[in-house]
């Protein structure tokens, strides 16, 4: 497969190279479980949908290749052919640039190894929130590397908990899965004061949230 001729793309060649490196190591870690074809697929059609929305353009070949491992994992934990060690918790929000960023964040600090969470949006934007980024560096979690990621089907599959946020997205429903929604206000334009009360509030809503898992907090 290759890149869409759609696209605005630079004439170096160098979008190619770093997709069909990724591909490279991509069909070597899940050697056995998927074709190389369908590791190309995924990481073209990742590129090509974050190509789309990213304001900077440079560096989505690399998150392509980071979203589609993400989501072949994802894959591969729904299908049982990778062992999923602790619960999997995925935060949903319209943009995946402000509530589900900070939930996801917090909550990989608050129960390191013992949860693996994921985060994405219906409508994810270019970036991430600048007010959302400030208000975890305050307490010292760093988001920088960290972009809107579209929702897709498999990562809703792998999750044994479901949280949208308050924006009314519709998942797919599937047996065995906790979904929830919570009713937050949205960061988007908001002033860091503001930002800092939202995050406080997820947070506290995290720490039932594992109460009620039966996992300790850090």
């Amino acid at each position: 497969m290759h890149v869409s001729a759609h696209l605005d793309l630079p004439s170096d060649g160098t979008v190619e190279h770093v997709l069909a490196r990724g591909i490279d190591e991509l069909a070597h870690r899940f050697t056995g479980i998927f074709a190389r074809e369908t590791v190309d697929r995924y990481v073209h059609e990742s590129f090509q949908t974050l190509y789309r929305t990213a304001r900077i353009k440079t560096f989505v070949p690399i998150m392509a290749v980071r979203f589609a491992g993400e989501r072949l994992t994802a894959l591969a934990q729904s299908r049982g052919h990778l062992p999923k060690a602790v619960p999997e918790v995925l935060f949903v929000c319209t943009h995946n640039a402000g509530r589900s960023q900070m939930a996801a964040a917090l909550l990989a600090a608050m129960a390191p190894g013992k949860v693996h969470v994921r985060s994405a949006g219906s409508l994810p934007a270019a970036d991430v929130n600048p007010a959302v980024v400030e208000a975890l560096a305050e307490l010292g979690l760093d988001i920088g590397d960290e972009f809107p990621k579209p929702l897709t089907d498999d990562v809703v599959r792998a999750a044994d908990v479901v949280v949208t946020m308050g924006c009314g997205d519709s998942c797919p429903l599937y047996p065995g899965k906790r979904y929830l929604d919570w009713d937050l206000p949205d960061p988007a334009g908001r002033p860091v004061d503001e930002v800092r009360e939202v995050r406080d509030r997820i947070s506290a809503k995290l720490t039932t949230l594992l109460a009620e898992l039966g996992i300790a907090t850090h």
